[in-house]
């Protein structure tokens, strides 16, 4: 089965339905990520129903129509081959995305999707996360913050929280230990400006893999400390 029907089919299993334009939009993104991830590494998994399922399906999971409203200003932080970020603006397309990434290579890669997909209101970053969110261009100025497989949700939050204003929000997508992380990151979140972590559960299709999506609100700001240096949250985490 081609990916544009493998992908249409998990997106509507997971009652999200994909329109025509979206589904030609993540079978063109399919094609790229299988042609730059021979010169690049960006993904172990390249099957087309893997693909539909654990990387564009998960992302979608993170969709929250309370939070994604016109012009939601959204960061992807450590996107890497642009999960979550990029499938959730070919869903969404009227919200403005950053993507950062610390590897050229990966963005490269990004800023030639968003052209060959003609996507408007993406940049693209070559920054770590740890200097972005010490910059006023980023730091605390987006509503949506959003992190998948980047580190535990302790240091996780150190890397992500500075990026989000008041209000705002992280968005985590975990995976089956999220409840032991989120304990240990109540105290972390707590010291960058945070709520209590909450979880919403997600099932994928043909997967019970206990996933979630971990969301921490952003109720004070960042204090100026934090982020730490490069290395420092994971050596000395705050949880």
């Amino acid at each position: 089965m081609e990916f544009r029907d493998e992908v249409r089919m998990a997106a509507e299993a997971f009652g999200m339905p994909l329109n025509q334009e979206q589904t030609e939009c993540f079978n063109k993104y399919y094609s790229l990520l299988l042609e730059w991830n021979e010169k690049i590494n960006l993904t172990a998994i390249t099957n087309p129903k893997e693909v539909a399922v654990k990387h564009v399906v998960d992302s979608l999971s993170a969709f929250d129509p309370s939070l994604f409203h016109e012009n939601v200003h959204v960061i992807d932080v450590g996107t890497g081959a642009g999960f979550p970020g990029l499938a959730l603006k070919i869903y969404y397309p009227s919200m403005r995305l950053v993507l950062i990434d610390s590897l050229q290579k990966r963005i490269n890669f990004l800023k030639n999707v968003v052209s060959e997909l003609g996507l408007s209101g993406v940049d693209c970053v070559h920054a770590r996360a740890e200097e972005a969110g010490r910059q006023k261009a980023y730091r605390e100025q987006f509503d949506v913050v959003l992190a998948r497989a980047v580190a535990r949700l302790s240091v996780l939050a150190e890397y992500t929280l500075p990026f989000a204003r008041v209000g705002g929000v992280l968005l985590a997508l975990k995976g089956a230990r999220y409840m032991e992380e989120m304990e240990e990151a109540e105290k972390a979140a707590h010291i960058l400006g945070g709520g209590k972590p909450v979880a919403r559960t997600v099932k994928l299709p043909g997967l019970d893999d206990g996933r979630a999506i971990v969301r921490i609100e952003k109720k004070a700001p960042t204090p100026a400390a934090y982020p730490r240096k490069s290395g420092t949250p994971e050596k000395k985490p705050l949880g």
